[in-house]
């Protein structure tokens, strides 16, 4: 199944994923979640979202996919699932546009493992059942592996 369900800790890595996901804000801002452990650990990736943020116009915009090629694996994979972090959610369309295009880019990059948390079910207030129907029919027949850690267990 190209789709499996993980507990632990994403950043562990322990399914050895080619490539990280997240749901971002479009305004350049990783101030809470799991966005917090992505800016730490990949200050480089963090500087060129907040300029693809902060450019005009904009480029980095809603339904956006931004992939972070690390000299190192794992890579990075910025989902914009929300316009900004303090007055509007995810939404489930822009979820399904953001992932079917993580999708196609990992084809692309010959990517063929992704491990990512609850995208838009944290922060980004959506329905992780609801949310969790999209991946399934985004990623049903993708030839490739996605890990979803759908229950955070720290350092596993």
């Amino acid at each position: 199944m190209p789709i499996q369900y993980v507990a632990g800790d994403l950043f562990v890595n322990r399914c050895h994923a080619q490539a990280l996901a997240q749901g971002c804000n479009c305004r350049g801002s990783m101030g809470a979640g799991i966005a917090v452990g992505f800016k730490e650990r990949y200050p480089q990736m963090y500087e060129e979202y907040r300029r693809r943020c902060k450019t005009d116009p904009r480029e980095f915009n809603p339904g956006d996919v931004f992939l972070w090629r690390a000299d190192e694996q794992p890579h990075v994979f910025n989902l914009a699932t929300q316009e900004d972090y303090w007055r509007s959610k995810a939404t489930y369309e822009r979820v399904e546009v953001a992932l079917t295009e993580m999708r196609r880019q990992a084809d692309e990059a010959t990517i063929t493992s992704i491990a990512m948390p609850r995208v838009g079910a944290g922060y980004g207030g959506l329905s992780w059942n609801k949310v969790k129907v999209v991946i399934e029919r985004v990623f049903a027949d993708w030839s490739g592996t996605l890990y979803v850690y759908d229950e955070f267990i720290a350092d596993q």
